[in-house]
């Protein structure tokens, strides 16, 4: 199997590495062990790692187990919500 490393430029491997941190901090306010987080999202430890570390490379889904065994999957739900940006260019194709 041929990984590809994902790259990203600074400010948004900031993003990515802000995530980890609020997720590993979301962890330890519940008191979940890594174990118990990684066992229950159904991947494993290093995974988990590498998430809490804001690896951009770890698949979503991977991301969004996480969520769930934090409570926090009306979170992952918001992303891209509010597409402002897209709603402005639509707009502008009505005028």
């Amino acid at each position: 199997m041929n990984s590809k490393k994902t790259v990203l430029l600074p400010k948004y491997q900031k993003v990515f590495e802000q995530l980890g941190e609020n997720i590993k901090l979301a962890r330890k306010r519940r008191k979940l062990t890594a174990e118990q987080v990684s066992e229950r999202a159904g991947i494993n430890r290093t995974t988990l790692y590498r998430i809490e570390k804001g690896d951009p490379a770890v698949a979503i889904g991977s991301y969004f187990n996480v969520f769930r065994v934090l409570n926090l999957e009306d979170d992952f739900k918001k992303l891209a919500v509010d597409d402002e940006f897209g709603r402005k260019l639509q707009d502008l194709d009505l005028l």
